[in-house]
């Protein structure tokens, strides 16, 4: 069955690329063909942080031009917005989502080694959507936030509606209450996590931890282009940042009780000390100390169930979001597959990818398809109340196409 899926996989990447556009009511431009997550009539428009983990399964299948041509529509609209939104629809242009692109960049420049597309292209883009989460993203305690641009107070109100209706809440009757629901719900919106118990109810209020990993690996991957490129004062400025933000990520968002890296609220400068899959992306970038790894790794049974890894740890305190427990999203496999392997746990990594292969393997073997995230308790399609899961290809297919190799390449 294993190889059925990845057969399928590789025979419909073509049914998820979409021609250039131009704009067409609340389309957007893209110049190069794009990469959608389905084959089905839902999410039709390219999505960001979506769009890395496709890439990682088309480079897989021999699909470098497609994923340039990905990071080219990205690079495209930094330039045209100043930032990389949401996705290519008129109403993601008030927020971006978890910046994977110099991810991106860096995997599609090793698959091709296109040197003058890294200097006259992606490494110009690339400080410009720096320069967008420094400079309307940041903090006051140095790192920076998820949120949006959006200050209409009607639309903040709307949005604040989303949340409750989502998270089973009655919406307040204080307006400044629904604003800062709405101001939350934009701002999981941009995390990716929408929704999620993680940030309670103050998403806006968050620095966290997954996010502050990629502005990390931005920030590490932009030295390493400026020294590819011959731009030492670059490289050195790059380094430097990158060695502030892991002091800051290690001083503001480690929590020594939990053994866990975890998200800070920059106003009280608490920690939610909540366990989730995100406390793997200091791992997943290299910038936990081996000491803080060994912690995080003996706090995985949280996380881990008999069919994969869930977002966060069981709690009574949940709201039964698509991105809380017992839900299992291929992005966050991901994530922790890397982070595990990255400082020697091969042996948990295969585990992790085995459950991945597994859970989706035995749900195509009944459906068909691949889905956009399962329960890893009961290992079936996941569906919650927020909405039906859409059959998927995306990060689906990215991450089972990964997994599979890993598997393969290991006799496991």
């Amino acid at each position: 069955m294993r190889q059925q899926v990845v057969q399928y996989i590789k025979e419909n990447w073509i049914h998820t690329i979409k021609p250039a556009c131009e704009n067409e009511g609340t389309l957007l431009k893209l110049p190069y063909p794009y990469t959608t997550p389905c084959m089905s009539r839902m999410f039709q428009e390219m999505y960001y942080w979506d769009t890395y983990f496709a890439n990682v399964g088309l480079i897989m299948s021999g699909m470098a031009a497609q994923a340039k041509n990905n990071a080219d529509n990205m690079i495209y609209m930094i330039n045209t917005y100043g930032h990389m939104p949401n996705g290519n629809r008129v109403g993601y242009l008030n927020r971006s989502q978890p910046p994977f692109l110099s991810l991106m960049v860096r995997e599609v420049y090793e698959a091709t080694g296109d040197i003058e597309w890294l200097r006259n292209e992606a490494y110009p883009a690339l400080a410009k959507e720096y320069k967008f989460w420094q400079e309307e993203r940041g903090t006051a305690n140095g790192l920076n936030r998820y949120s949006s641009d959006v200050t209409d107070e009607e639309r903040l109100a709307r949005f604040a509606g989303t949340l409750c209706s989502r998270s089973g809440m009655p919406m307040p009757e204080d307006m400044e209450e629904r604003l800062e629901l709405g101001r939350s719900m934009f701002s999981l919106a941009e995390s990716g996590w929408d929704c999620t118990s993680r940030f309670a109810l103050d998403a806006h209020l968050y620095t966290p931890a997954d996010l502050n990993s990629l502005l990390y690996i931005l920030e590490d991957n932009m030295a390493h282009f400026a020294g590819l490129l011959g731009l030492e004062e670059d490289a050195a400025l790059w380094t430097g940042r990158a060695q502030t933000r892991v002091k800051k990520i290690s001083e503001l968002l480690w929590s020594e009780e939990r053994g866990v890296f975890c998200d800070a609220n920059y106003v009280t400068g608490k920690l939610n000390h909540m366990v989730s899959a995100a406390a793997f992306y200091p791992l997943f970038a290299g910038l936990a100390t081996e000491e803080q790894a060994e912690k995080t790794v003996a706090a995985l049974p949280l996380l881990e169930q008999e069919f994969g890894v869930a977002c966060c740890e069981n709690r009574d305190d949940l709201l039964s979001l698509q991105w809380d427990y017992p839900h299992g999203w291929a992005c966050l496999h991901y994530i922790v597959i890397k982070g595990l392997l990255r400082y020697g746990k091969k042996e948990d990594a295969l585990r992790i990818a085995e459950k991945y292969v597994n859970i989706a393997a035995a749900n195509f073997a009944e459906t068909n398809n691949l889905w956009e995230k399962y329960n890893v308790v009961t290992g079936k399609v996941s569906v919650t109340k927020e909405y039906n899961t859409p059959p998927m290809m995306g990060w689906s297919a990215g991450v089972y196409l990964y997994c599979e190799q890993l598997l393969r390449d290991n006799n496991a």
